[in-house]
């Protein structure tokens, strides 16, 4: 049971940092997009976020899930997280950066910050369930352990 507790807490960590850096990549394009274009939020943050998906789904499938199963699948299933968040999130990252003048670096922040627990719950229980520790590194894991114990 320990180790199963060990196990998800080191998941979750190894969670934390990839979405950190896919964080990085979101916030330093719309960073680019917002100084260097006239447009306005929504036309920066959409392709931001579409980097950090991209970024953040191919490294925690591999390494925090460490999960088996259809590529094609699991990435439509994170699709279809973001077409209900995307439009949540740029809509209402519009209204409050563009309508209501909130700053547009803390609406972002905001927004990543609500994605990443989001997309944690629904990776874990939705778009890997029954397949986390699955594949080939979590393989050799486990039978780095087994010998271990043996």
């Amino acid at each position: 049971m320990e180790k199963k507790k060990s196990r998800e807490i080191w998941r979750f960590i190894k969670f934390a940092l990839f979405s950190a850096s896919a964080g990085i990549i979101e916030f330093l394009s719309f960073t680019l997009l917002n100084e260097l274009t006239p447009w306005g939020y929504w036309a920066c943050y959409l392709p931001a976020l579409v980097l950090s998906v991209v970024w953040n789904f191919t490294l925690n499938r591999r390494y925090a899930f460490r999960a088996e199963g259809s590529y094609t699948r699991q990435m439509l299933l994170v699709f279809l997280f973001y077409c209900v968040f995307t439009p949540v999130s740029t809509l209402a990252g519009d209204y409050l950066a563009d309508t209501l003048g909130w700053n547009e670096y803390l609406v972002t922040a905001l927004n990543m910050i609500a994605n990443f627990v989001l997309e944690f719950l629904y990776d874990k229980l939705v778009v890997f369930r029954g397949k986390i520790d699955t594949n080939e590194l979590a393989q050799k894991k486990n039978a780095a352990e087994v010998d271990e114990q043996a």
